[in-house]
Protein backbone atom coordinates (compact mmCIF):
# COMPACT_ATOMS: atom_id res chain seq x y z
CA UNK A 1 0.00 0.00 0.00
CA UNK A 2 2.83 2.40 0.86
CA UNK A 3 4.56 1.49 -2.40
CA UNK A 4 1.39 2.30 -4.35
CA UNK A 5 1.09 5.70 -2.70
CA UNK A 6 4.77 6.47 -3.24
CA UNK A 7 4.34 5.58 -6.92
CA UNK A 8 1.44 7.99 -7.30
CA UNK A 9 3.32 10.69 -5.45
CA UNK A 10 6.28 10.17 -7.80
CA UNK A 11 4.05 11.11 -10.75
CA UNK A 12 3.22 14.37 -8.97
CA UNK A 13 6.95 15.03 -8.68
CA UNK A 14 7.36 14.41 -12.42
CA UNK A 15 4.59 16.94 -13.06
CA UNK A 16 6.37 19.43 -10.81
CA UNK A 17 9.62 19.03 -12.76
CA UNK A 18 7.74 19.25 -16.08
CA UNK A 19 6.17 22.50 -14.91
CA UNK A 20 9.52 23.92 -13.85
CA UNK A 21 11.05 22.94 -17.20
CA UNK A 22 8.04 24.51 -19.00
CA UNK A 23 6.90 21.26 -20.61
CA UNK A 24 3.62 21.92 -18.78
CA UNK A 25 1.80 24.96 -17.42
CA UNK A 26 -0.52 27.74 -18.52
CA UNK A 27 -2.74 26.95 -21.49
CA UNK A 28 -1.47 23.37 -21.72
CA UNK A 29 -2.64 22.58 -18.17
CA UNK A 30 -6.07 24.11 -18.81
CA UNK A 31 -6.57 22.10 -22.00
CA UNK A 32 -5.32 18.91 -20.37
CA UNK A 33 -7.71 19.55 -17.47
CA UNK A 34 -10.60 19.87 -19.91
CA UNK A 35 -9.52 16.63 -21.62
CA UNK A 36 -9.44 14.81 -18.27
CA UNK A 37 -12.85 16.07 -17.12
CA UNK A 38 -14.73 15.74 -20.42
CA UNK A 39 -13.16 12.64 -21.98
CA UNK A 40 -10.76 10.48 -19.95
CA UNK A 41 -12.68 10.66 -16.63
CA UNK A 42 -16.00 9.57 -18.18
CA UNK A 43 -14.15 6.71 -19.89
CA UNK A 44 -12.65 5.68 -16.52
CA UNK A 45 -16.07 5.71 -14.86
CA UNK A 46 -17.63 3.59 -17.62
CA UNK A 47 -14.74 1.12 -17.73
CA UNK A 48 -15.14 0.47 -13.99
CA UNK A 49 -18.36 -1.41 -14.79
CA UNK A 50 -16.81 -3.41 -17.60
CA UNK A 51 -14.40 -5.56 -15.63
CA UNK A 52 -16.07 -8.93 -16.30
CA UNK A 53 -17.81 -10.66 -13.39
CA UNK A 54 -20.06 -8.37 -11.38
CA UNK A 55 -19.58 -8.45 -7.61
CA UNK A 56 -21.98 -9.77 -4.99
CA UNK A 57 -25.27 -7.92 -5.58
CA UNK A 58 -25.93 -7.81 -1.85
CA UNK A 59 -23.28 -5.14 -1.41
CA UNK A 60 -24.28 -2.80 -4.25
CA UNK A 61 -27.31 -1.12 -2.64
CA UNK A 62 -25.69 -0.87 0.83
CA UNK A 63 -22.61 0.75 -0.75
CA UNK A 64 -24.78 3.26 -2.59
CA UNK A 65 -26.77 3.89 0.59
CA UNK A 66 -23.76 4.49 2.84
CA UNK A 67 -22.19 6.70 0.20
CA UNK A 68 -25.30 8.88 -0.10
CA UNK A 69 -25.49 9.29 3.69
CA UNK A 70 -21.74 9.99 3.89
CA UNK A 71 -21.87 12.79 1.34
CA UNK A 72 -24.96 14.30 2.91
CA UNK A 73 -23.00 14.54 6.16
CA UNK A 74 -19.91 15.86 4.38
CA UNK A 75 -21.96 18.46 2.52
CA UNK A 76 -23.11 19.88 5.85
CA UNK A 77 -19.52 19.91 7.10
CA UNK A 78 -18.27 21.57 3.89
CA UNK A 79 -20.85 24.36 4.16
CA UNK A 80 -20.68 25.07 7.90
CA UNK A 81 -17.11 24.37 9.07
CA UNK A 82 -14.79 26.34 6.69
CA UNK A 83 -15.83 29.71 8.15
CA UNK A 84 -14.14 28.64 11.40
CA UNK A 85 -10.90 27.60 9.66
CA UNK A 86 -10.18 30.72 7.60
CA UNK A 87 -10.79 34.44 7.75
CA UNK A 88 -10.84 34.72 3.95
CA UNK A 89 -14.34 34.44 2.53
CA UNK A 90 -12.99 33.48 -0.90
CA UNK A 91 -11.21 30.44 0.59
CA UNK A 92 -14.25 28.92 2.30
CA UNK A 93 -15.48 27.08 -0.79
CA UNK A 94 -12.06 25.59 -1.56
CA UNK A 95 -11.62 24.44 2.05
CA UNK A 96 -15.11 22.93 1.97
CA UNK A 97 -14.25 21.06 -1.23
CA UNK A 98 -10.98 19.80 0.29
CA UNK A 99 -12.74 18.45 3.38
CA UNK A 100 -15.55 16.86 1.39
CA UNK A 101 -13.78 15.11 -1.49
CA UNK A 102 -11.02 12.53 -1.38
CA UNK A 103 -8.98 11.22 -4.29
CA UNK A 104 -11.24 8.21 -4.89
CA UNK A 105 -10.71 7.59 -8.59
CA UNK A 106 -6.97 8.19 -8.61
CA UNK A 107 -5.70 6.84 -5.29
CA UNK A 108 -8.76 5.10 -3.90
CA UNK A 109 -8.81 2.21 -6.35
CA UNK A 110 -5.20 1.01 -5.91
CA UNK A 111 -5.35 1.49 -2.12
CA UNK A 112 -8.66 -0.42 -1.85
CA UNK A 113 -7.17 -3.22 -3.97
CA UNK A 114 -4.10 -3.44 -1.73
CA UNK A 115 -6.28 -3.77 1.40
CA UNK A 116 -9.37 -5.73 0.32
CA UNK A 117 -8.16 -7.44 -2.86
CA UNK A 118 -8.50 -6.66 -6.56
CA UNK A 119 -12.19 -7.57 -6.70
CA UNK A 120 -12.97 -4.74 -4.27
CA UNK A 121 -12.13 -2.13 -6.94
CA UNK A 122 -15.67 -2.52 -8.27
CA UNK A 123 -17.12 -1.77 -4.83
CA UNK A 124 -15.01 1.39 -4.71
CA UNK A 125 -16.37 2.24 -8.16
CA UNK A 126 -19.94 1.90 -6.84
CA UNK A 127 -19.07 4.32 -4.03
CA UNK A 128 -17.45 6.58 -6.60
CA UNK A 129 -20.76 7.02 -8.46
CA UNK A 130 -22.11 9.17 -5.61
CA UNK A 131 -18.72 10.86 -5.23
CA UNK A 132 -18.72 11.78 -8.92
CA UNK A 133 -22.24 13.14 -8.71
CA UNK A 134 -21.39 15.38 -5.76
CA UNK A 135 -18.01 16.50 -7.17
CA UNK A 136 -19.64 17.92 -10.28
CA UNK A 137 -22.66 19.38 -8.46
CA UNK A 138 -21.91 20.37 -4.85
CA UNK A 139 -18.16 20.43 -5.51
CA UNK A 140 -18.43 22.75 -8.50
CA UNK A 141 -20.69 25.10 -6.58
CA UNK A 142 -18.20 25.20 -3.69
CA UNK A 143 -15.31 26.00 -6.03
CA UNK A 144 -17.08 28.84 -7.88
CA UNK A 145 -18.69 30.27 -4.75
CA UNK A 146 -17.56 33.86 -4.09
CA UNK A 147 -15.50 33.74 -7.28
CA UNK A 148 -15.20 37.26 -8.58
CA UNK A 149 -12.70 36.52 -11.35
CA UNK A 150 -14.95 34.66 -13.79
CA UNK A 151 -17.63 36.83 -15.39
CA UNK A 152 -19.36 33.85 -17.02
CA UNK A 153 -19.81 32.07 -13.68
CA UNK A 154 -20.76 35.33 -11.97
CA UNK A 155 -23.69 35.88 -14.34
CA UNK A 156 -24.82 32.25 -14.38
CA UNK A 157 -27.73 31.43 -12.12
CA UNK A 158 -27.43 28.47 -9.78
CA UNK A 159 -30.20 26.70 -11.64
CA UNK A 160 -28.45 27.08 -14.99
CA UNK A 161 -25.11 25.97 -13.55
CA UNK A 162 -26.70 22.91 -11.93
CA UNK A 163 -28.34 21.95 -15.22
CA UNK A 164 -25.01 22.30 -17.01
CA UNK A 165 -23.26 20.08 -14.46
CA UNK A 166 -25.99 17.41 -14.36
CA UNK A 167 -25.72 16.89 -18.11
CA UNK A 168 -21.92 17.03 -18.30
CA UNK A 169 -20.07 14.05 -19.76
CA UNK A 170 -18.81 12.83 -16.34
CA UNK A 171 -22.36 12.76 -15.00
CA UNK A 172 -23.78 11.11 -18.13
CA UNK A 173 -21.14 8.40 -17.79
CA UNK A 174 -22.03 7.98 -14.10
CA UNK A 175 -25.71 7.52 -14.96
CA UNK A 176 -24.86 4.91 -17.60
CA UNK A 177 -22.53 3.08 -15.19
CA UNK A 178 -25.29 2.88 -12.59
CA UNK A 179 -27.61 1.44 -15.24
CA UNK A 180 -25.05 -1.21 -16.23
CA UNK A 181 -24.68 -2.22 -12.57
CA UNK A 182 -28.41 -2.18 -11.85
CA UNK A 183 -29.28 -4.31 -14.89
CA UNK A 184 -26.24 -6.59 -14.43
CA UNK A 185 -25.19 -6.08 -18.03
CA UNK A 186 -22.27 -8.43 -18.67
CA UNK A 187 -20.02 -9.41 -21.54
CA UNK A 188 -19.77 -5.94 -23.06
CA UNK A 189 -17.90 -6.31 -26.38
CA UNK A 190 -14.16 -5.71 -26.19
CA UNK A 191 -14.26 -3.19 -29.03
CA UNK A 192 -16.25 -1.01 -26.60
CA UNK A 193 -14.65 -1.87 -23.27
CA UNK A 194 -11.01 -1.91 -24.37
CA UNK A 195 -10.90 1.62 -25.87
CA UNK A 196 -12.77 2.98 -22.83
CA UNK A 197 -10.31 1.26 -20.51
CA UNK A 198 -7.28 2.55 -22.41
CA UNK A 199 -8.61 6.11 -22.54
CA UNK A 200 -9.70 5.93 -18.89
CA UNK A 201 -6.20 4.83 -17.89
CA UNK A 202 -4.93 8.25 -19.01
CA UNK A 203 -6.88 9.91 -16.20
CA UNK A 204 -4.70 8.99 -13.22
CA UNK A 205 -1.27 10.04 -14.56
CA UNK A 206 -2.69 13.09 -16.36
CA UNK A 207 -4.47 14.38 -13.25
CA UNK A 208 -1.41 13.80 -11.04
CA UNK A 209 0.84 15.52 -13.58
CA UNK A 210 -1.50 18.53 -13.51
CA UNK A 211 -1.23 18.64 -9.71
CA UNK A 212 2.57 18.59 -9.92
CA UNK A 213 2.62 21.26 -12.60
CA UNK A 214 0.36 23.49 -10.50
CA UNK A 215 2.75 23.05 -7.58
CA UNK A 216 5.64 24.24 -9.74
CA UNK A 217 4.04 27.69 -9.90
CA UNK A 218 4.22 28.08 -6.13
CA UNK A 219 7.21 29.13 -4.04
CA UNK A 220 8.63 26.30 -1.89
CA UNK A 221 7.55 28.11 1.26
CA UNK A 222 3.88 28.04 0.24
CA UNK A 223 4.01 24.25 -0.22
CA UNK A 224 4.68 23.97 3.52
CA UNK A 225 1.13 25.16 4.16
CA UNK A 226 -0.40 27.34 6.87
CA UNK A 227 -2.83 27.00 9.77
CA UNK A 228 -5.89 26.66 7.53
CA UNK A 229 -4.15 24.06 5.36
CA UNK A 230 -3.15 21.89 8.34
CA UNK A 231 -6.56 22.22 10.00
CA UNK A 232 -8.19 21.12 6.74
CA UNK A 233 -5.68 18.27 6.42
CA UNK A 234 -6.47 17.04 9.94
CA UNK A 235 -10.19 17.01 9.15
CA UNK A 236 -9.75 15.30 5.73
CA UNK A 237 -7.31 12.56 6.73
CA UNK A 238 -8.25 11.80 10.33
CA UNK A 239 -11.23 13.43 12.05
CA UNK A 240 -13.92 12.95 9.37
CA UNK A 241 -13.02 9.36 8.33
CA UNK A 242 -12.75 8.15 11.93
CA UNK A 243 -15.92 9.95 13.05
CA UNK A 244 -17.99 8.65 10.12
CA UNK A 245 -16.55 5.14 10.57
CA UNK A 246 -17.61 4.84 14.20
CA UNK A 247 -20.93 6.59 13.54
CA UNK A 248 -21.99 3.98 10.97
CA UNK A 249 -20.69 1.11 13.12
CA UNK A 250 -22.73 2.45 16.05
CA UNK A 251 -25.85 2.79 13.92
CA UNK A 252 -25.51 -0.82 12.77
CA UNK A 253 -27.19 -0.16 9.42
CA UNK A 254 -24.33 -1.57 7.33
CA UNK A 255 -21.96 -4.53 7.57
CA UNK A 256 -18.39 -3.90 8.83
CA UNK A 257 -17.12 -4.75 5.32
CA UNK A 258 -19.20 -1.98 3.73
CA UNK A 259 -18.29 0.49 6.49
CA UNK A 260 -14.60 -0.39 6.11
CA UNK A 261 -14.47 0.22 2.37
CA UNK A 262 -16.38 3.48 2.77
CA UNK A 263 -13.96 4.61 5.49
CA UNK A 264 -10.86 3.98 3.39
CA UNK A 265 -12.42 5.74 0.39
CA UNK A 266 -13.18 8.93 2.33
CA UNK A 267 -9.74 8.87 4.01
CA UNK A 268 -7.99 9.61 0.71
CA UNK A 269 -6.05 12.87 0.21
CA UNK A 270 -7.80 15.82 -1.42
CA UNK A 271 -9.29 15.02 -4.84
CA UNK A 272 -7.21 16.18 -7.79
CA UNK A 273 -10.43 17.42 -9.36
CA UNK A 274 -10.20 20.38 -6.99
CA UNK A 275 -7.21 21.77 -8.86
CA UNK A 276 -8.71 20.86 -12.23
CA UNK A 277 -12.02 22.60 -11.43
CA UNK A 278 -10.19 25.68 -10.14
CA UNK A 279 -8.26 25.88 -13.40
CA UNK A 280 -11.38 25.40 -15.47
CA UNK A 281 -13.41 28.05 -13.62
CA UNK A 282 -10.65 30.65 -13.27
CA UNK A 283 -10.18 30.19 -9.52
CA UNK A 284 -6.77 30.73 -7.92
CA UNK A 285 -5.17 27.29 -7.43
CA UNK A 286 -2.77 28.25 -4.63
CA UNK A 287 -4.81 27.02 -1.65
CA UNK A 288 -6.18 23.86 -3.27
CA UNK A 289 -2.69 22.96 -4.50
CA UNK A 290 -1.18 23.45 -1.05
CA UNK A 291 -3.77 21.30 0.72
CA UNK A 292 -3.61 18.66 -2.03
CA UNK A 293 0.16 18.47 -1.67
CA UNK A 294 0.11 18.25 2.13
CA UNK A 295 -2.70 15.67 2.28
CA UNK A 296 -1.11 13.54 -0.44
CA UNK A 297 2.20 13.55 1.43
CA UNK A 298 0.76 12.84 4.89
CA UNK A 299 -1.72 10.23 3.62
CA UNK A 300 1.22 7.85 3.13
CA UNK A 301 1.35 7.78 6.93
CA UNK A 302 -2.31 8.26 7.92
CA UNK A 303 -3.87 5.59 5.67
CA UNK A 304 -1.63 2.73 6.93
CA UNK A 305 -2.34 3.89 10.50
CA UNK A 306 -6.07 4.00 9.80
CA UNK A 307 -6.07 0.50 8.34
CA UNK A 308 -3.93 -0.91 11.18
CA UNK A 309 -5.68 0.62 14.18
CA UNK A 310 -9.24 1.35 13.03
CA UNK A 311 -10.20 -1.35 10.52
CA UNK A 312 -8.49 -4.33 12.19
Amino acid sequence: MIEVMLTLFAIVVVGYVAGKKEYMGGTFDKRLSKLVIDITCPALILSSAMTGELPDRRYILPLLGISVLTYLLLTGVAILLPRFLTKKKDDEGVIGFAMMFGNVGFMGYPVIASIFGHEAIFYAAVLNVVNTFTVFTVGTMLIVRNNQSTAAEKDMSKKKMLRKVLYSTPMLSAYLTMLIVALEIKDIPEFISQPLTMIGNITVPAALLIIGSSMSNLPIRSLLGNRAVYATTLMRLAVLPVAIHFLFLALGWFSPFVVGINTVVIAMPVATYGTILCLRHGKDTTLITEVTFITTLLSMLTIPLLVTYILN
